[in-house]
């Protein structure tokens, strides 16, 4: 398995597509990483800096659930990778990242915070 860090201040905005949820194994049970933790997907819709078209992707993230983050919500992925997999004849890319946090914007008039937005990143059917 290849694994590429993948440099996020190079990408457009990155939304939340559908929320963290549990990530679940082929039994209906949370899946854990190596160390034990339990791990999160979070689907992100992301727009090239550089293009028109709209890639979505699953990101995973391994501990406590991502906080604050609802569809259509702005985020940030902190040390995304992605990860050649193939398995069987199958093949594809996933995504881990060590955290997604919802983007909070500048305070609105009144000085109540302006609605945060977030985006998130789905692993493209493969093994982790």
């Amino acid at each position: 398995m290849q694994t590429m860090p993948i440099d996020t201040a190079r990408l457009g905005p990155m939304r939340c597509s559908i929320a963290p949820e549990p990530r679940l194994n082929p039994e209906g049970e949370q899946r854990r990483d190596r160390e034990g933790n339990l791990q999160w997907v979070t689907s992100v819709s992301v727009v090239p800096a550089q293009g028109r078209k709209v890639e979505a992707i699953d990101v995973v993230v391994s501990g406590i659930q991502p906080q604050g983050i609802t569809a259509g919500a702005e985020v940030t992925i902190t040390n995304l990778v992605a990860n050649a997999w193939s398995v069987d004849g199958r093949s594809g890319t996933s995504y881990r990242a060590d955290a997604i946090t919802a983007v909070t914007g500048p305070a609105a008039p009144g000085g109540a915070p302006a609605p945060s937005s977030a985006a998130r990143g789905k692993s493209s059917g493969g093994e982790s």
